[in-house]
């Protein structure tokens, strides 16, 4: 989530770990080192193992914090509710007792959490994928091109409104900064028996929810996971027959769906057409037999890029 201060173990951190878990020490030529040479390896296995569990762990109390606010701010948000139906019910405590809660867990948030501006209360997914031809993009920007020419915008709106091949996940937020403050006002209203205004209120307070949307292109993460795929097979020293299909198979959809996601306007046109270049390469060399790690390398961080701008 964009504005989820808490974080969870990065990618890389966790590759890191895993490279650096599969690093043997050098081979030593005289015998006299192997005693040595086999303590260093277990130590490094040792010191391994541990950051790999220390970096789970981590991640697992992360994971776990991330929870408990959702959890909080889901049970603020259903307290909120349940005091304007005890208002609609003329339960005037009731609905004290509800907000006090309000109050007192989001204000915990903010106690143990100042550096976050929104508390996630829900989130929703929409995949939207009516487009898998770049020819067909191509074909339905240009049709949207002429219409807005001729001045054709709802005709434009209508055929552009087609042209998406994402997830899009919604996040509705408590704006931690202004909501308690919100309903904390409501307090003196219900007091001095202004019942119409409190809900007034309360309702203005539930408006103020953000709404984040996040859109990650179905294109660029097929195009990922298949170059992921790929790259396990060309690490192959001695492809099978198969293997060397399945690669080429690969390597071929991955920079399909890259043309796809610059047709759509997924990303930079340079940055795609790069992108495009490399698997090219990566084809070129793979099918004389060679792996090309560094240039799978160099796809891999330029997804990381891309993805920190979703």
């Amino acid at each position: 989530m964009e504005h989820d201060k808490i974080r969870l173990l990065g990618l890389t951190a966790m590759l890191t770990a895993a490279l650096w878990m599969s690093t043997a020490p050098a081979a030593e030529s005289s015998a006299g080192q192997l005693g040595q040479e086999s303590a260093v390896e277990s130590n490094q296995s040792a010191k391994a193992q541990s950051q790999s569990r220390s970096e789970a762990e981590a991640q697992g109390q992360a994971e776990q914090e991330r929870r408990k606010i959702l959890e909080e701010a889901v049970a603020a948000l259903a307290q909120t509710n349940a005091a304007l139906r005890a208002l609609d019910e003329d339960k005037t405590q009731e609905a004290l007792d509800a907000l006090a809660v309000v109050v007192g867990k989001l204000e915990l948030l903010v106690s143990a959490h100042p550096e976050l501006s929104l508390a996630p209360v829900d989130v929703q997914m929409v995949t939207q994928d009516f487009v898998t031809d770049p020819k067909v993009a191509k074909e339905a920007v240009k049709k949207a091109e002429k219409a807005l020419d001729r001045g054709q915008i709802q005709q434009a709106r209508a055929i552009l409104r087609e042209l998406a091949s994402e997830i899009v996940v919604r996040v509705v937020n408590i704006p931690l900064g202004t909501y308690p403050d919100a309903i904390k006002a409501v307090v003196p209203l219900i007091q001095a028996g202004k019942k119409d205004e409190a809900k007034q209120a309360l309702v203005a307070a539930l408006n103020t929810l953000v709404v984040v949307e996040h859109v990650l292109p179905l294109p660029i993460l097929r195009a990922e996971h298949a170059l992921a795929a790929a790259r396990h097979l060309a690490a192959e020293s001695e492809r099978s027959e198969q293997q060397a299909k399945d690669l080429a198979e690969l390597l071929e959809y991955a920079e399909g769906q890259l043309k796809l996601a610059k047709a759509l306007g997924y990303g930079d046109d340079r940055t795609l057409r790069r992108m495009q270049r490399m698997v090219r390469q990566i084809e070129k060399q793979t099918g004389e037999g060679g792996t090309e790690s560094d240039l799978f390398d160099k796809l891999e961080e330029t997804f990381e890029r891309l993805r920190e701008s979703w």
